[in-house]
C-alpha cells in the first residue's frame, strides 16, 4: 500500500546513510528537506542531483513550517537548535534506522552486511551481484541502502518492488535518544560479518563492548537464516559462537567453508579461486586490488550463493564491479602523479589501503596524507597500531586532529608523537597543521611516479580538489618555461 505523502525533514542529512534514506523517502513520494552544519561530496552532490534542499547551518528556522516528521541524525545532541525546537514543540521525530525499518524493511527479506571494516564495499558487491542476477530473474533485483556511492549504480540507494532489501549495518549509535547500534533495528534474515575490532572509541568503552553489540546482532538472525562470517578473527568467532542459524566461514584457512586460494594481482586485475567443501567452486576476478577486497568479494559471493544465486551471475558481477566512491578512488593523475582518495577511519583500514596500493603501484613512492578525523583516530587508544600501519608508506604527512578541542588532552591523539615514532623507525614523516600547509609542503616534493593516498573520512578542507589544482598549475608553469 502506498503511504500517505508527508513532509519529512532530515536533520543531519549529509551523513551517508541519512542522504541515502532521503533518496529512498523521496522515491516513496514524500516531500524531503534537510539541514546540516556543512555539506561536502559525495553526499552533497547526490542530494543536489535529487533536488533535495539542504539548509546550512542548523537553525530553528529550518523547521518552518513544521514538518510532519523529523529524522534526527546521530551526530545531533541536546543543545542543537533543531533538536531543542523539536522537543519544545513536540514535533514528531524518529531516527534514521527506525524509519528505514518501518518504511522499507518490514515485510521484506533483510540482508545485512556488518563489521568494523569492509561493510560498504561488501554491501555494494552484494547488491551488484543481485542486480546482475536480475537480468535472468527480475525478481532478484534488489532494493538497497549503502553507506557510500556504489559506482555501478551511481547511487547509494535503490528501491524496487521486489522482496530483497540489502542494507549496510552500522554499529554506531542510532540517535541521542537511542544509544543502541543502528543495525539492531534491521532484523536480518541473513547476515555477513566481516571483522570485529575496537572502533568508535567515543561510544564504546572497550573491545568487549563492541563484541557485545555484534553478539546482539547475531542473536537477531532467525533459525531459518544464515550467517557468513570471516574466519580469520577470534573476535568474529566469539560473536557467532551462539548463533541459532547456519554459520559458514570464509577466508584463507583450511577450515573455511569458502576458502580463498591462489590470490594474485596481475594485469590490473585481482584473481583468486574459491574452494567450497574441499572442491574448486569458482575462479573469480575483479578490478579492485587488495587482499581485503578479495575477502569482501568472497563474503558477498558466499551469501549470494546461500540465497540461491547462480555461480555465473556472481562471477559476471564481480568481474564488472567498479568500486565505491572514496574507496581507493583515483581522484587525479597529473604529470605522472596519482592522487588517491580513501575513506580511512581506523588503523586496520589504513594498513589494508596501503597494502593494496603497494600491489597496484609496486614501483611507486607511496605517500600517506592523513587527517585524524574519525572518533577513533582522534584518540590515542590505537596510536601504536596507527604508527605500524603508516610505516607501510614511504612518506607520511599528518594533519592536526580534527576539532581537537572536543577531545580531552589525556585521551587525544598527539600527531607529533606519531611523527616522532615514524621518523624513529625510518619512515620520513612530518606534521602540518591544515590542508593548505600540507599542499604547500607536498607540492614541491612530489615527483612523476609518486602515489599520494589522502586518508580521511571527511572533507579534509577540500584537499581532494585543491591538491590536483595545485599540481596542474605547477605542471602548466613547467611546460611554459621549458
Amino acid at each position: 500500500m502506498t503511504p500517505t505523502p508527508r513532509h519529512i525533514h532530515l536533520s543531519g542529512i549529509c551523513g551517508t546513510a541519512m542522504a541515502s534514506l532521503a533518496g529512498l523517502l523521496q522515491l516513496r513520494g514524500h516531500r524531503i528537506t534537510g539541514s546540516d552544519k556543512a555539506a561536502y561530496p559525495p553526499m552533497s552532490d547526490l542530494l543536489r542531483s535529487l533536488g533535495i534542499p539542504v539548509l546550512e547551518p542548523y537553525a530553528e528556522a529550518n523547521l518552518d513550517p513544521a514538518p510532519d516528521l523529523v529524522v534526527i541524525g546521530n551526530a545531533l545532541s541536546r543543545g542543537n537548535p533543531e533538536v531543542e525546537r523539536i522537543l519544545d514543540q513536540r514535533i514528531p521525530f524518529t531516527s534514521m534506522a527506525a524509519l528505514l525499518r518501518d518504511e522499507f524493511l518490514t515485510g521484506r527479506e533483510s540482508l545485512v552486511v556488518a563489521g568494523t571494516h569492509g561493510k560498504t564495499t561488501t554491501t555494494s558487491m552484494l547488491a551488484w551481484i543481485y542486480q546482475v542476477a536480475a537480468r535472468e530473474n527480475p525478481a532478484r533485483e534488489p532494493s538497497f541502502l549503502i553507506g557510500g556511492v556504489a559506482e555501478n549504480f551511481g547511487s547509494s540507494f535503490q528501491l524496487r518492488p521486489t522482496r530483497t532489501f540489502i542494507v549496510e549495518g552500522d554499529e554506531y549509535d542510532t540517535a541521542f535518544f537511542d544509544k543502541g547500534p543502528k543495525f539492531l533495528h534491521y532484523f536480518p534474515d541473513a547476515l555477513i560479518l566481516t571483522h570485529v575490532e575496537f572502533d568508535h572509541a567515543d561510544i564504546y568503552a572497550d573491545l568487549e563492548a563492541v563484541k557485545t553489540a555484534f553478539k546482539r546482532l547475531v542473536n537477531l538472525v532467525p533459525r531459518r537464516g544464515a550467517i557468513v562470517a570471516y574466519d580469520g578473527s577470534d573476535n568474529v568467532t566469539e560473536c557467532v559462537a551462539r548463533a541459532f542459524c547456519r554459520v559458514e566461514r570464509y577466508g584463507f584457512s583450511n577450515e573455511a567453508q569458502w576458502q580463498i586460494r591462489n590470490l594474485r594481482h596481475q594485469d590490473a586485475m585481482t584473481r583468486w579461486e574459491i574452494w567450497h567443501g574441499g572442491s574448486l567452486w569458482a575462479a573469480l576476478e575483479m578490478q579492485l586490488a587488495g587482499e581485503h577486497n578479495a575477502l569482501n568479494a568472497t563474503a558477498a559471493a558466499a551469501l549470494a550463493a546461500s540465497q540461491g544465486i547462480g555461480k555465473e551471475a556472481i562471477q559476471a558481477a564481480l568481474a564488472s564491479f567498479k568500486s565505491v566512491k572514496r574507496r581507493l578512488e583515483v581522484r587525479a593523475q597529473i604529470g605522472g602523479i596519482s592522487v588517491i582518495d580513501d575513506f580511512a577511519h581506523h588503523p586496520t583500514a589504513i594498513r589494508e589501503t596501503l597494502r593494496a596500493l603497494r600491489a597496484v603501484y609496486p614501483q611507486a613512492r607511496l605517500w600517506a596524507v592523513l587527517e585524524p578525523r574519525s572518533n577513533t583516530l582522534r584518540r590515542k587508544v590505537l596510536e601504536a597500531d596507527l604508527v605500524e600501519s603508516l610505516s607501510l608508506a614511504d612518506r607520511v604527512i599528518l594533519a592536526g586532529v580534527y576539532q581537537q578541542q572536543r577531545i580531552p588532552d589525556a585521551e587525544r591523539l598527539h600527531p607529533e608523537d606519531v611523527v616522532q615514532a615514524l621518523n624513529a623507525r625510518g619512515t620520513p614523516a612530518e606534521l602540518q597543521p591544515d590542508a593548505q600547509s600540507i599542499i604547500d609542503s607536498i607540492a614541491t616534493q612530489l615527483q612523476p611516479g609518486d602515489v599520494v593516498a589522502i586518508l580521511s573520512n571527511g572533507g579534509f578542507d577540500g584537499i581532494y580538489e585543491k591538491l590536483p589544482a595545485r599540481l596542474k598549475q605547477s605542471l602548466m608553469e613547467t611546460q611554459r618555461t621549458s
